[in-house]
């Protein structure tokens, strides 16, 4: 087997977001973007977002989300203690480059809106339909590409897919037989999934 060395080399995640903590510093509408993307998969997650100025939308969503703590004031650099992971949505790039090198010294894993070369992960497109989640990366080239697609996919995953999901949970926990056995029959049975017609 082969291992290909071109093209995007980005290691795919999902991360249990509700288990580490995150800091977002910038209060505008990039910061805003980035929470309600954090909330919309991660609903639970324990946020601290830290701005000189917080927008009203921001502030809006506190009242819905407990787990949102809000800091109208300038970044410090105690605000980086026991975070795990920042997301720097700041319109000041050195400001930006500041807070990443405070925290690659903690060895807090750090994403910079629109600067892909400061980044140590990327925040992809996300579909959502149930249980099933895609993440879509474009490896930092096009976001507008990756939320294009994820429209598409969107459009074409049948509202269906969670009970698919169930029905073939269902189906592997009734086989009996060892692991190998049950992959067989499940690709047995999802065959027709992908079958030409």
């Amino acid at each position: 087997m082969s291992i290909g060395t071109t093209g995007n080399d980005l290691f795919p995640v999902f991360l249990k977001m509700e288990q580490l903590n995150t800091l977002i510093v910038g209060g505008g509408n990039v910061g805003l973007e980035k929470l309600q993307a954090l909330l919309r998969n991660s609903p639970k997650a324990p946020i601290r977002l830290v701005a000189t100025s917080i927008d009203h939308k921001i502030k809006d969503l506190q009242k819905l989300h407990t787990n949102l703590e809000l800091q109208e004031r300038a970044f410090e650099e105690r605000d980086l203690e026991g975070i795990n992971v920042a997301l720097l949505a700041t319109e000041n790039r050195q400001l930006n480059h500041e807070i990443r090198l405070l925290a690659k010294e903690r060895n807090v894993m750090v994403n910079v809106a629109d600067t892909p070369d400061l980044c140590d992960f990327y925040l992809g497109s996300v579909v959502k339909k149930g249980q099933l989640k895609i993440g879509i990366s474009t490896n930092g080239q096009s976001p507008t590409f990756a939320k294009r697609f994820r429209q598409v996919l969107e459009e074409e995953l049948p509202e269906e897919t969670d009970e698919l999901l169930h029905n073939l949970r269902a189906i592997r926990d009734r086989l009996k037989g060892d692991f190998q056995y049950k992959v067989k029959k499940l690709n047995e049975y999802t065959s027709q999934l992908v079958a030409e017609e």
